[in-house]
């Protein structure tokens, strides 16, 4: 009786181990994360920081995927999460100004309101949220418009990225034919 006791424990653990080995699927809007320096993990490790980290963007590449993004996937004049899934998630490692808004080091969400000549982005306080459902205009902390590039390379998945300017970087953000960018600095 025991051994029959143990046998079936032994079959319902293998059973149990063998469906723990399935992989989710991949994520259509992989996350990705950019640092205020570019690379400053990496520089890091190899001791070629020359600047202290600033911030970073985590956030969701949602793709273009033969969409028509502007005006049908995001509506002008409608909040965003600014990315896809996750509402994307900024982290000050330092006081900063981000236009001319200054902005205490910490964690923030960013939302934005597309229209075709400029987005407004959102700093908001709250965080930890999925897309922006329970987005709360009275959490925001401050709001810049951005003037809306058009570009002729196309980027099919969302992209946000730091590039160095004349008095800090920008945060520069590519989605389709659009191309908008927020200061930062010290």
């Amino acid at each position: 009786m025991l051994r029959s006791l143990l046998t079936f424990l032994v079959c319902v653990t293998c059973l149990m181990a063998g469906a723990q080995d399935k992989v989710a699927p991949l994520d259509k809007s992989p996350m990705d994360m950019s640092y205020c320096p570019p690379g400053y993990p990496v520089l890091k490790i190899q001791d070629k920081a020359t600047e202290p980290l600033l911030a970073r963007v985590v956030y969701s590449r949602p793709q273009k995927s033969g969409r028509t993004v502007f005006g049908e996937l995001l509506e002008y004049g409608k909040i965003w999460r600014l990315g896809a899934n996750e509402a994307t998630e900024l982290e000050l490692y330092q006081n900063l100004k981000i236009g001319n808004s200054k902005m205490k080091k910490g964690r923030y969400t960013m939302y934005c309101i597309p229209n075709t000549d400029k987005w407004t982005i959102i700093i908001n306080k709250d965080t930890d949220t999925w897309g922006s459902f329970k987005y709360d205009m009275k959490k925001d902390l401050m709001r810049y418009d951005a003037p809306v590039v058009k570009i002729t390379d196309r980027a099919e998945a969302f992209t946000m990225v730091f590039e160095k300017n004349g008095t800090g970087y920008n945060l520069v953000v590519v989605w389709d034919d659009v191309k908008v960018t927020v200061p930062f600095s010290l």
